[in-house]
C-alpha cells in the first residue's frame, strides 16, 4: 500500500520553490526594461539562483528511510470541491524539482547575450515557468496538479511563438494543441475520480477500488494526455517540429523537464490508480516503446537537422522510460526514474551545444558544418562527450539508466531486454554519426573557418553540465538513494492490488 503518513515541515520550502521563480518573473515583467538589459539579465540570475537556493533544503532535510510524503503543506482551496492546497514531495518527486531549478539557472546564463530583444520577458516566461513546472511535481491535490500543468503550455507557447525560428507560429500551435486535447480526457479521469472519492487529494485516489472494467478507462484516459506529453508513438510528431523552432532555451527546458510531465504522470497517476489496467495493458505500452526506442532510432538517423535528431534522440531516450516503468520490476521502476533525470541532463546538454553553434552560424542544418574541431577545441570536448552520453556510453550518466533498465526487461522477458539493448546500437549510429559530420574533417567552408572558440560564458554553462553528467554517471548513489523506498512503496502497493 503506498505509504500515507505524511511528514510536515515547519518552513513552507515547497512554496518558496514554487512561489519564488514565479513572483520573481511577475516583478521582472513590470521593472525590466528593455533599454536596460544588463539589468535585467541580472535580476533574472539572481532569481534563478534564489529559486534554485530555497530547493536545498528539501534535499540536505529529506529522510531517505521512509516513503512518506515529505515536507507536506495543506490548506483549504476550494471547500465545495474537496480540492486543497496540497503540497508533498516523496523519493521519486524530489530530484524533478531539483532538476527544474537548476535548468531554468542554466538557462538564464545560456541566453545572457544570445536574446537581444524583449529580454525581460524572455527570462520572465522562464521564471514563471520554472515555478509552474514545480508545482507540477509537487502537488497532491489533483485539481491542483491539472492547474499546474496545463499552465505550463501558456510560457513554453509563448517562448517558441515570440523567440523561436521562421515556422514558429505553426510549431508553437501544434505543440500547444496537441498537449492540450491530449489532457482533455485527463479532465474527465480526474472529475470520475473526484465523484468515486469525494476529493481531488490524489492520496485518496490511491485507495481507490475500481472495477478492472473503470480502471481500463481511467487509464486511457489519463494516457491521452502522458503519452503526448512523453511524446510517445505515434503523437510524438509534435516534438520534431516544436525543438528546431524552439530558441535554445525552449528546445533545453522542453527536453530536459516537459517530456518528463507524462513520465511522472504515469508514476503519481496510472500505475498507483490503476495497477490491475497497468499490468493488464501493459504489452501495449511495452510494445509503444520499443516501437520508440527502435524505429524512432532508425528516423533518427535519417535526419539532415541536428536539432531534430537529438529530438527524435529524445523520444527513443523516453521510451527506455515507459518501458523500465511497466515490466513492474524494482530496477526496471528505478532505472526508468534515473534514465528521466539523467535524460534532462544530456539532452539539456546536447541543445545548448547545438545553441553554441547555432548562435553563429544561424543554422543547425549538418551539412552545413564540418571540421568544427579545428577551430573549436574546447566546444568540441564538451560536444563529444555529450554525445557520448546521449549514446549510453559507461562512466556517463546515460549509461546508467539505460542500463538498468534493460537488466529489468531482461528479468521480464529475455528477448524485450535484448531488443532494448540492441537499440543502443541505434543510439551510438546516429549520434556518432552527427558528431563525425559536424566536428571531424577537414573545415568544411569559410563560415566555419571564421568561428571562435567558446567564451567564459559558454564554457561556465557546458562545463556544469558536464560536471553533472560525469558526476551522475561515475556516482550515481546520491539518486538513487532517495528513491530506492519510494520506488519499493509503489511495486508493494501495485502487488497488493493484485491479491
Amino acid at each position: 500500500m503506498m505509504a500515507g503518513e505524511i511528514v510536515s515541515s515547519s518552513i513552507p520550502w515547497l512554496t518558496l520553490s514554487i512561489f519564488v521563480p514565479i513572483v520573481a518573473g511577475l516583478l521582472l515583467l513590470l521593472v525590466g526594461r528593455d533599454d536596460r538589459p544588463e539589468m535585467t539579465r541580472w535580476l533574472a540570475l539572481g532569481a534563478a539562483l534564489l529559486g534554485l537556493l530555497v530547493t536545498i533544503p528539501l534535499y540536505t532535510g529529506f529522510d531517505i528511510s521512509t516513503a512518506s510524503y515529505q515536507f507536506v503543506e495543506k490548506s483549504v482551496w476550494i471547500a465545495t470541491l474537496g480540492a486543497n492546497y496540497h503540497l508533498g514531495i516523496d523519493g521519486i518527486s524530489l530530484w524533478f524539482v531539483i532538476l527544474t531549478a537548476f535548468i531554468t539557472v542554466i538557462v538564464v546564463i545560456a541566453g545572457w547575450q544570445v536574446i537581444t530583444f524583449r529580454v525581460a520577458q524572455y527570462m520572465a516566461a522562464f521564471l514563471i515557468m520554472s515555478g509552474l513546472l514545480i508545482g507540477v511535481f509537487s502537488t497532491l491535490d489533483g485539481l491542483l496538479f491539472y492547474v499546474f500543468f496545463e499552465a505550463t503550455l501558456i510560457p513554453m507557447y509563448i517562448i517558441i511563438g515570440v523567440w523561436g525560428g521562421p515556422n514558429r507560429v505553426y510549431a508553437a500551435f501544434k505543440f500547444f494543441l496537441y498537449t492540450l486535447l491530449g489532457s482533455l480526457l485527463t479532465l474527465v479521469a480526474f472529475i470520475y475520480l473526484w465523484r468515486a472519492s469525494g476529493s481531488f487529494s490524489i492520496l485518496d485516489w490511491h485507495q481507490l477500488k475500481m472495477g478492472y472494467e473503470a480502471q481500463v478507462l481511467v487509464f486511457l484516459a489519463l494516457l491521452a494526455a502522458f503519452a503526448v506529453k512523453i511524446p510517445m508513438w505515434p503523437v510524438h510528431t509534435w516534438l520534431p517540429d516544436a525543438h528546431p523552432e524552439a530558441p535554445t532555451g525552449g528546445s533545453v527546458v522542453l527536453a530536459a523537464i516537459m517530456l518528463k510531465l507524462g513520465a511522472y504522470g504515469f508514476l503519481r497517476f496510472s500505475l498507483p490508480i490503476t495497477p490491475d489496467a497497468s499490468q493488464g495493458l501493459a504489452w501495449l505500452m511495452i510494445t509503444l516503446s520499443l516501437i520508440a526506442v527502435i524505429y524512432i532510432g532508425f528516423v533518427a538517423m535519417m535526419q539532415k537537422d541536428m536539432k531534430k535528431l537529438v529530438a527524435y534522440s529524445s523520444i527513443a531516450h523516453m521510451g527506455f522510460v515507459s518501458l523500465g516503468f511497466f515490466i513492474f520490476n524494482f530496477i526496471g521502476l528505478e532505472g526508468g526514474i534515473v534514465q528521466m533525470i539523467s535524460h534532462g541532463f544530456v539532452a539539456a546538454a546536447m541543445f545548448l551545444c547545438i545553441g553554441v553553434l547555432y548562435d553563429r552560424m544561424h543554422t543547425h542544418e549538418i551539412a552545413s558544418f564540418g571540421g568544427v574541431i579545428n577551430r573549436m577545441p574546447k566546444f568540441a570536448t564538451f560536444f563529444v562527450l555529450f554525445a557520448m552520453a546521449n549514446a549510453g556510453l559507461p562512466g556517463t550518466s546515460g549509461f546508467v539508466g539505460e542500463f538498468m533498465v534493460i537488466m529489468g526487461a531482461v528479468q521480464y522477458d529475455f528477448w524485450i531486454g535484448l531488443l532494448a539493448a540492441l537499440a543502443l546500437i541505434l543510439g551510438a549510429s546516429y549520434t556518432l554519426w552527427m558528431v563525425k559530420r559536424v566536428l571531424f574533417g577537414p573545415v568544411a567552408n569559410d563560415e566555419v573557418n571564421k568561428l571562435k572558440d567558446i567564451n567564459g560564458r559558454e564554457f561556465l554553462v557546458l562545463g556544469l553540465m558536464a560536471v553533472t553528467v560525469l558526476f551522475m554517471g561515475i556516482y550515481p548513489k546520491p539518486f538513487t538513494d532517495v528513491m530506492h523506498v519510494s520506488v519499493q512503496a509503489l511495486l508493494d502497493h501495485i502487488a497488493i492490488s493484485k491479491l
